[in-house]
Protein backbone atom coordinates (compact mmCIF):
# COMPACT_ATOMS: atom_id res chain seq x y z
CA UNK A 1 0.00 0.00 0.00
CA UNK A 2 1.05 3.55 -0.62
CA UNK A 3 1.55 5.74 2.42
CA UNK A 4 -1.73 7.46 1.58
CA UNK A 5 -3.71 8.84 4.53
CA UNK A 6 -6.90 8.40 2.49
CA UNK A 7 -6.30 4.62 2.46
CA UNK A 8 -5.89 4.58 6.22
CA UNK A 9 -9.06 6.62 6.64
CA UNK A 10 -10.99 4.13 4.52
CA UNK A 11 -9.59 1.18 6.45
CA UNK A 12 -10.41 2.97 9.72
CA UNK A 13 -13.98 3.50 8.50
CA UNK A 14 -14.15 -0.20 7.62
CA UNK A 15 -12.98 -1.06 11.14
CA UNK A 16 -15.73 1.13 12.60
CA UNK A 17 -18.30 -0.55 10.34
CA UNK A 18 -17.14 -3.95 11.58
CA UNK A 19 -17.58 -2.83 15.18
CA UNK A 20 -21.09 -1.56 14.41
CA UNK A 21 -21.89 -4.89 12.75
CA UNK A 22 -20.71 -6.80 15.82
CA UNK A 23 -22.69 -4.68 18.25
CA UNK A 24 -25.92 -4.77 16.22
CA UNK A 25 -25.56 -8.53 15.80
CA UNK A 26 -25.16 -8.93 19.56
CA UNK A 27 -28.10 -6.64 20.29
CA UNK A 28 -30.57 -7.66 17.57
CA UNK A 29 -29.06 -10.74 15.90
CA UNK A 30 -29.14 -8.76 12.68
CA UNK A 31 -26.63 -6.93 10.50
CA UNK A 32 -28.36 -4.15 8.61
CA UNK A 33 -28.36 -4.01 4.82
CA UNK A 34 -27.33 -0.35 4.85
CA UNK A 35 -24.17 -1.30 6.74
CA UNK A 36 -23.30 -4.12 4.33
CA UNK A 37 -23.96 -1.81 1.39
CA UNK A 38 -21.70 0.85 2.92
CA UNK A 39 -18.88 -1.68 3.29
CA UNK A 40 -19.32 -2.85 -0.30
CA UNK A 41 -19.58 0.68 -1.73
CA UNK A 42 -16.42 1.77 0.10
CA UNK A 43 -14.32 -0.84 -1.70
CA UNK A 44 -14.02 1.01 -5.05
CA UNK A 45 -12.66 4.08 -3.26
CA UNK A 46 -10.15 1.81 -1.55
CA UNK A 47 -9.20 0.26 -4.91
CA UNK A 48 -8.69 3.67 -6.44
CA UNK A 49 -6.62 4.93 -3.50
CA UNK A 50 -4.56 1.73 -3.52
CA UNK A 51 -3.79 2.07 -7.23
CA UNK A 52 -5.46 -1.18 -8.31
CA UNK A 53 -5.84 -1.69 -12.04
CA UNK A 54 -9.17 -2.60 -13.58
CA UNK A 55 -7.66 -5.71 -15.13
CA UNK A 56 -6.89 -7.98 -13.40
CA UNK A 57 -6.97 -6.50 -9.87
CA UNK A 58 -10.52 -5.16 -9.64
CA UNK A 59 -11.90 -8.08 -11.63
CA UNK A 60 -10.26 -10.49 -9.16
CA UNK A 61 -11.81 -8.61 -6.21
CA UNK A 62 -15.28 -8.72 -7.76
CA UNK A 63 -14.85 -12.39 -8.67
CA UNK A 64 -13.75 -13.23 -5.14
CA UNK A 65 -16.80 -11.47 -3.71
CA UNK A 66 -19.12 -13.33 -6.12
CA UNK A 67 -17.57 -16.71 -5.30
CA UNK A 68 -17.81 -15.92 -1.59
CA UNK A 69 -21.44 -14.87 -1.95
CA UNK A 70 -22.45 -18.01 -3.85
CA UNK A 71 -20.64 -20.33 -1.43
CA UNK A 72 -21.96 -18.54 1.65
CA UNK A 73 -25.48 -18.33 0.21
CA UNK A 74 -25.38 -22.12 0.17
CA UNK A 75 -24.64 -22.07 3.90
CA UNK A 76 -27.53 -19.63 4.35
CA UNK A 77 -29.84 -21.97 2.41
CA UNK A 78 -28.90 -24.78 4.82
CA UNK A 79 -29.62 -22.39 7.72
CA UNK A 80 -26.01 -22.58 8.88
CA UNK A 81 -25.36 -18.87 8.46
CA UNK A 82 -27.43 -15.70 8.63
CA UNK A 83 -28.13 -13.50 5.63
CA UNK A 84 -26.40 -10.47 7.14
CA UNK A 85 -23.29 -12.55 7.79
CA UNK A 86 -23.25 -13.71 4.16
CA UNK A 87 -23.57 -10.15 2.88
CA UNK A 88 -20.94 -8.78 5.27
CA UNK A 89 -18.38 -11.44 4.32
CA UNK A 90 -19.09 -10.90 0.62
CA UNK A 91 -18.62 -7.16 1.05
CA UNK A 92 -15.36 -7.76 2.95
CA UNK A 93 -14.13 -9.92 0.07
CA UNK A 94 -14.14 -6.75 -2.05
CA UNK A 95 -11.49 -5.24 0.25
CA UNK A 96 -9.11 -8.16 0.69
CA UNK A 97 -6.80 -10.13 -1.57
CA UNK A 98 -7.79 -13.80 -1.96
CA UNK A 99 -5.08 -14.99 0.47
CA UNK A 100 -5.97 -12.34 3.03
CA UNK A 101 -9.65 -13.26 2.70
CA UNK A 102 -8.73 -16.91 3.29
CA UNK A 103 -6.82 -15.82 6.40
CA UNK A 104 -9.90 -13.91 7.56
CA UNK A 105 -12.10 -16.99 7.04
CA UNK A 106 -9.74 -19.20 9.06
CA UNK A 107 -9.50 -16.69 11.92
CA UNK A 108 -13.27 -16.18 11.80
CA UNK A 109 -13.88 -19.92 11.99
CA UNK A 110 -11.63 -20.30 15.03
CA UNK A 111 -13.17 -17.34 16.84
CA UNK A 112 -16.66 -18.47 15.81
CA UNK A 113 -16.05 -21.95 17.18
CA UNK A 114 -14.97 -20.61 20.55
CA UNK A 115 -17.88 -18.13 20.57
CA UNK A 116 -20.31 -20.94 19.74
CA UNK A 117 -19.04 -23.14 22.57
CA UNK A 118 -19.24 -20.30 25.09
CA UNK A 119 -22.72 -19.14 24.09
CA UNK A 120 -24.08 -22.69 23.78
CA UNK A 121 -22.73 -23.62 27.22
CA UNK A 122 -24.12 -20.43 28.72
CA UNK A 123 -27.49 -20.89 27.04
CA UNK A 124 -27.74 -24.54 28.13
CA UNK A 125 -26.73 -23.70 31.70
CA UNK A 126 -29.31 -20.93 32.02
CA UNK A 127 -32.28 -22.23 29.99
CA UNK A 128 -31.48 -25.91 29.34
CA UNK A 129 -32.15 -25.25 25.64
CA UNK A 130 -29.84 -26.64 22.99
CA UNK A 131 -30.61 -24.17 20.21
CA UNK A 132 -28.48 -21.12 20.97
CA UNK A 133 -28.44 -18.37 18.35
CA UNK A 134 -24.87 -17.29 17.75
CA UNK A 135 -24.12 -13.66 16.78
CA UNK A 136 -21.56 -14.69 14.16
CA UNK A 137 -21.09 -11.05 13.19
CA UNK A 138 -18.88 -10.85 16.27
CA UNK A 139 -16.53 -13.51 14.87
CA UNK A 140 -16.54 -11.82 11.45
CA UNK A 141 -15.78 -8.43 12.98
CA UNK A 142 -13.00 -9.78 15.21
CA UNK A 143 -11.38 -11.62 12.31
CA UNK A 144 -11.72 -8.52 10.13
CA UNK A 145 -10.09 -6.32 12.76
CA UNK A 146 -7.26 -8.82 13.28
CA UNK A 147 -6.73 -8.96 9.51
CA UNK A 148 -6.81 -5.17 9.18
CA UNK A 149 -4.62 -4.52 12.24
CA UNK A 150 -1.30 -4.18 10.36
CA UNK A 151 -2.82 -1.59 8.02
CA UNK A 152 -4.44 0.31 10.87
CA UNK A 153 -1.17 0.33 12.80
CA UNK A 154 0.77 1.59 9.78
CA UNK A 155 -1.81 4.34 9.29
CA UNK A 156 -1.60 5.39 12.92
CA UNK A 157 2.20 5.53 12.73
CA UNK A 158 2.11 7.64 9.57
CA UNK A 159 -0.36 10.09 11.11
CA UNK A 160 1.41 10.42 14.46
CA UNK A 161 4.96 10.11 13.14
CA UNK A 162 5.68 7.40 15.72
Amino acid sequence: MQGNIFIYGLVGALAIALLVAAFTDIRRRQIDNWLNATVALGAPAFWWASGLSIWPDMVIQIGLALVAFVALAGLFAMKWMGGGDVKLLSALALWLTPLTFLKLLIIMSLIGGVLTMIIAAWQFTITRKRDAKIPYGVAIACAGLITLAPTLEAGWRSVTGA
